[in-house]
């Protein structure tokens, strides 16, 4: 093996078993979103752990619309952060970056200009005492919420 590689023969460690690589397994699982203002439906999502706990991956549909997206989510050890990357059928993509605090995993974008207003996308999931999860997308201008993209209830099926 050359100096520097990585051995993919090491399977007797649990590279990603920490307190902090665990701190979104709340949000595995299959689910029916609902929209939170309304409770109509939104879509599905398939959250599953993969790659040995490192990552968790979502994999959504919507329900009216035939969207679909995937978002990779792992914890980033050297940045000591998580981070996702969302890719969707319509070929746009969403970079996050966060933590954990409390029952929410808090992630927001960088700071992008759209027609010349400076706006971050921040989205928090909130572990429910019911086993709900909620998802809440929001654009902020500064510290000041602007639009809300997206409000939903994860309820396990």
């Amino acid at each position: 093996m050359a100096i520097g590689s990585v051995s993919a023969q090491n399977t007797d460690s649990c590279n990603c078993c920490t307190e902090s690589h665990k701190a979104f397994d709340f949000w595995i699982g299959d689910w029916a979103v609902s929209n939170a203002t309304n409770g109509n439906p939104a879509g599905k999502s398939k959250i599953t752990q993969e790659e040995g706990g490192c990552v968790i991956r979502e994999n959504w549909t919507s329900a009216t619309s035939g969207y679909t997206g995937t978002s990779l989510n792992f914890y980033n050890g050297v940045k000591e952060r998580w981070e996702q990357l969302w890719i969707d059928n319509s070929g746009a993509s969403l970079k996050l970056k966060g933590k954990r605090i409390g029952n929410q995993m808090i992630l927001s974008s960088d700071p992008f200009d759209k027609d010349g207003k400076m706006l971050t996308n921040r989205i928090t999931w909130t572990a429910n005492e019911d086993g709900t999860v909620r998802q809440l997308w929001e654009i902020l201008e500064g510290e000041k919420v602007v639009n809300t993209a997206f409000d939903g209830i994860y309820k396990k099926e």
